[in-house]
């Protein structure tokens, strides 16, 4: 599972009954708390002891409290609407830039983009998912470094214009134009897409 973030329970429960599936491990593309906020009770919700956690290790201090981390006025409004203490997960993997996993069968390739955060990653697989009706050799989960038509914002604590813009020319262009695009935040797209359309990938080289 990728960034179980906010309200994501009960629909994860009922998708993984409905096809009868059982997670393996929790990958987190970046440690911000939309992308985190369930990544404890997910990594506690299986029957075999607690699911890894794997985050670049740039980004690991963020699941010491992501709350903590949040501008004053989003802490106090988020904190009402969810009361009690943080918890992060008991099993925490720490990644590293172009390392290969192995989970549940499917190799996962991960490279290091920062920029968002200092720690932001993108998860590459080989194949696309059953039922994309899409011409694709290759899916990329994005978490938010590239969305379809824009990026990740860098003005928040641990972002970084400078680093993304390496990240976008050094990272994300090199990927071939048949890789599918599954982002963070939005719809999916495909790189041949955003190569010729995303106004923050032009003039990079």
């Amino acid at each position: 599972m990728v960034d179980p973030g906010i309200g994501v329970l009960d629909q994860l429960q009922a998708t993984l009954r409905e096809h009868r599936l059982k997670p393996a491990a929790v990958l987190l593309t970046h440690g911000h708390l939309d992308h985190v906020f369930s990544v404890t009770p997910v990594c506690t919700s299986g029957d075999d002891g607690e699911l890894p956690a794997y985050i670049h290790g740039d980004d690991r201090y963020r699941l010491h409290d992501p709350v903590e981390l949040l501008e004053p006025q989003l802490r106090a409004a988020l904190q009402a609407q969810f009361p009690g203490p943080w918890r992060e997960p008991s099993d925490v993997q720490m990644l590293r830039d172009h390392e290969h996993l192995d989970l549940a069968g499917l190799g996962v390739d991960v490279l290091h983009a920062p920029g968002h955060t200092e720690g932001s990653a993108m998860f590459g697989l080989t194949g696309v998912p059953d039922g994309v009706a899409v011409d694709a050799s290759r899916t990329m989960l994005s978490g938010d470094v590239l969305f379809a038509g824009s990026i990740g914002r860098t003005d928040l604590p641990g972002g970084d214009h400078q680093a993304m813009q390496r990240s976008l020319r050094d990272v994300v262009l090199p990927l071939a134009d048949d890789t599918l695009v599954l982002p963070g935040h939005g719809p999916a797209t495909t790189m041949a897409r955003e190569r010729a359309t995303n106004p923050y990938l032009q003039g990079l080289s």
